[in-house]
């Protein structure tokens, strides 16, 4: 069977990584979460004294990104089924995935040369195809070629429920949840829509050959069975 490349773009919580994932994991193909790879340049310059509270320390971090000192990759969890996210070397899954992270992350997305740094790292893992890839900007920038496009939204509030149950899931503490705020949450899903679609370069926006899905009322099963068909559906004309 022909292989192809399956571009997932869409909003921030809205379910994209899920259905992605496993999706992924159904027909035997790599799958590539590039909102973790944006995640850990953002906790790079966290750690490393470039993002205080006044905002990002661009040149300190072009430096590093020309120096070549951020390296991301994926391994395989044979436990989890599903690949966590690496900087330099260093397993970061959990870490990228809390709030002091995602209240940063979208200014980083928006530097242009964050943005060069890894549509060209996203572009060579695709060269080969039999890839799925979910971001932003993959329909419109990283693979406009891509053979099937989906475009996944949601209501805020839908994505901000959500959000805030994955994150009381994986709370350790008593102190870790009682710490989670819904309605921070929504301030931050809102902020980063913003910020994500009016970004100067490659901005948020549904290819014109996307097929669109509002999963707000849907399962993840329903969600998981209907990108399924749209597979099939696509490899049968190619």
């Amino acid at each position: 069977m022909k292989k192809i490349i399956i571009a997932i773009d869409g909003h921030s919580s809205c379910g994209k990584s899920t259905m992605a994932k496993q999706l992924a994991k159904e027909i035997g193909y790599v799958y590539v979460d590039t909102g973790a790879m944006y995640r850990a340049v953002t906790l790079y310059a966290m750690r490393n004294g470039m993002y205080p509270d006044e905002g990002i320390k661009e040149d300190a971090l072009k430096a590093a990104v020309d120096a070549g000192k951020i390296q991301i990759g994926f391994k395989f969890n044979a436990e989890t089924g599903r690949p966590d996210t690496y900087l330099n070397g260093e397993k970061v899954e959990d870490e990228i995935r809390q709030m002091d992270v995602s209240n940063r992350v979208s200014p980083v997305a928006a530097l242009p040369f964050v943005r060069a740094l890894l549509t060209e790292q996203q572009q060579a893992m695709g060269k080969e195809k039999g890839i799925v890839m979910d971001g932003r900007d993959i329909g419109t920038a990283v693979f406009p070629q891509a053979e099937l496009k989906v475009f996944v939204t949601a209501s805020s509030r839908v994505r901000a429920q959500r959000r805030f149950d994955e994150l009381m899931g994986k709370a350790k503490t008593q102190a870790e949840r009682d710490a989670l705020n819904y309605d921070e949450i929504l301030k931050n899903v809102e902020e980063r829509d913003y910020i994500d679609s009016h970004r100067e370069v490659a901005p948020l926006r549904q290819a014109e050959d996307a097929i669109v899905l509002d999963n707000s009322q849907l399962t993840r099963e329903e969600q998981s069975a209907w990108l399924l068909e749209r597979y099939k559906e696509t490899v049968a004309k190619c």
